[in-house]
Formats: structure tokens, sequence, C-alpha cells
């Protein structure tokens, strides 16, 4: 696919265009990613956790009223048996609609039963989310609402996070950063740290983080903005989150290497351009689900009780500005969304 891609194709009749029933859809399709990829926390085995996690998503999604086309998923389809890139899902009718999923962003914290991991899909109309194409880091700078509109993402970072804390009417040593704990981020950890500024690592996975930046408003996370190098898939699907919740990413793409450089190029991307929040997910109709397989700063993970297993998850939409927080309790007997029996048992 080519940059070319985010030209739209538009529904002309409001009844295909997405409405509010496919918040509770999306959400069903992420407690069922995270309930059968919590069966496997602390094993160790980080490919057993997506496997679940994909297997117990991917039917859901069928049955869901849109004709979605994945946009973000696994992978490209010799790489990845179910949710690759171009994949269509849906039952085939209602909205023509992008579709961007993880079935769960943090496999490795997973594997180890470490905070942070959520399962979470994200959805937009048909032609509003960009495609990375070969590129599969980008340069990424959250903040939220306050702080939107009065931050250069090309200033170095002292300014950069002086003017966060203006924004937000705090000192800059009140302030914390999210950061990828990777050695790549050597020079910009140093840098944060000389501006009094304290630092959450993210072992793995910068979605949970990236909206913990951008929620500081409405949600007592203790992240204030997040800076570093981190996945281009995951990038689009907090942007679709911060569509919701008001906040702002600016993200350049960063090609790991020379051949990827020259593909992006050859394909039309500008790799100088800083890209907002809205070139990651354009147009109004766009949904955010999200749910905790393990617990974290933003949601808590799946519980397994005497005839009952909990789960905590986020619903989110743009047109409505709307912010759901979702406590369910599913009967492991009769719920079509608990995966019957953990392989390897």
């Amino acid at each position: 696919m080519t940059a070319a891609r985010q030209s739209s194709t538009h529904t002309t009749a409001r009844t295909r265009e997405p409405d509010r029933n496919l918040a509770v859809e999306l959400i069903r399709a992420t407690e069922a990613a995270a309930m059968a990829s919590a069966r496997y926390l602390g094993r160790g085995d980080k490919n057993q956790v997506d496997a679940a996690a994909v297997d117990a998503m991917r039917p859901v999604l069928g049955t869901v009223s849109m004709r979605g086309v994945v946009v973000i998923g696994e992978g490209e389809k010799d790489e990845a048996p179910m949710l690759f890139n171009g994949e269509q899902v849906g039952d085939g009718t209602g909205p023509e609609v992008d579709i961007a999923v993880d079935p769960v962003d943090g496999t490795t914290l997973a594997a180890k039963a470490l905070p942070d991991a959520i399962s979470v899909v994200a959805l937009s109309e048909r032609g509003k989310m960009f495609d990375p194409g070969p590129c599969f880091y980008m340069r990424k700078t959250v903040v939220p609402p306050a702080a939107a509109g009065a931050v250069d993402p090309e200033a170095p970072v002292d300014a950069l996070i002086a003017a966060v804390a203006k924004a937000l009417g705090r000192r800059t040593d009140d302030l914390t950063v999210a950061v990828l704990d990777r050695p790549r981020h050597t020079n910009l950890v140093a840098a944060i740290r000389g501006t009094g500024a304290r630092i959450k690592f993210l072992p793995d996975g910068d979605v949970a983080g990236a909206i913990m930046a951008a929620s500081v408003e409405q949600i007592d996370t203790g992240v204030d903005l997040l800076l570093g190098t981190g996945g281009t898939p995951e990038g689009v699907i907090a942007a679709a989150a911060l569509r919701c919740l008001g906040g702002e990413i600016f993200a350049r793409l960063a090609p790991r290497t020379d051949e990827e450089r020259k593909d992006a190029i050859d394909q039309g991307y500008d790799l100088d351009k800083v890209l907002t929040t809205r070139d990651l997910v354009g147009g109004e109709d766009i949904f955010f689900a999200a749910t905790g397989v393990t617990d974290g700063g933003l949601l808590k993970g799946v519980r397994f009780g005497t005839g009952r297993i909990s789960t905590w998850s986020l619903s989110m939409r743009a047109r409505s500005g709307t912010i759901r927080f979702i406590q369910t309790q599913h009967d492991p007997e009769r719920s079509s969304l608990v995966a019957r029996g953990v392989a390897g048992d």
C-alpha cells in the first residue's frame, strides 16, 4: 500500500456510517482476547500469549456488523495466519471501516506477568487510517489536551518538557515522562533527567503509555507525556485513542535501514513530515476499545474467580467524546467470549 491510500472512500447514506453500537461490539472482542491470553500469564512464552489472543479476537470481530479491512494487524499474510494486514473482517454488512488491532499490546509483559499489557482494537471510517507501509518505527511525542497546541515537537527535549509544564501549570520536576526502556533512548533519558522531570520506563508496548500521557485530565495515571521511538502500528492505534481523548501525538517515520528508507520514499512517504493525530487517524467516526490483560496504570487485569471471570475495559468514541470504563463479570460456562480450556493443560 502507498501513502496515496489516505484518499477517502465516503459512504453517503447516514445508515452506512459507524454507529454507537460498535463501541460495545469492539469491547467484546478485546474482552475475549484478554481473557484468553491471561490464561498464559507468567508462563514465559509471548507467542503463546499472542496466539491465544488472536484466536479469541478474530471470531468475535467476524460477528460485528461492519465491512472492515485490517490496516494495522499482526503482519503480512504470509507471516500472520490471522488478523493480517489487508484481511477483511466483520459480517459483510454495515459500514465500510478501517481496523487496527493489537490482540495484546505487550506480549512480553503478559508472558512475564508484568504491568500494563492490554488488548486493543481501533476503528475509523474507510480510508481514514494511516498505513505506515514499510516503516516499522516512528518517533513519537504524546501530550495531554492542555498542551496540544502549546508544544513544538521539533524543539529540544528541555524546551518541550518546559512547554508541557507551563501548559499544565506545573513545574518541570513535577512531570513524569513515559519512555520505552530501550538502549536507543540513552541520550533521550539523559536529556529528560537534565530537566528534573521523572521517568516511567515502559518495558514493552507503548499504547497504554500514550493513553496514560494523554488522559492526565480525565484519569489520574501519573504520566504527563510520552517521548521516544516505538512501533508505527502502536502509534496509529494510540492516535485513535487520542482522537477520543483530545490529546495529541506528533510522529515522524523512522526507517531502520537504508533499504527501508528507500522503500518508503519509493512508495511516496515524506520522511521529513511531522504527522499529527489527524494525519494518523482522520474523520470523526472513530472508536477505541481496550481491555486490561495485566494490572496497570490504565486498567486492571483479568481476574479468574470462582464461577466468574472479571475484566476491566475502556471504551471511547471520538464523535461524542464519550469515555466509558466498563467492569464485566463473565460466566465461564455460558459466555461465548470465554475460551474453553488452555492448550498444553
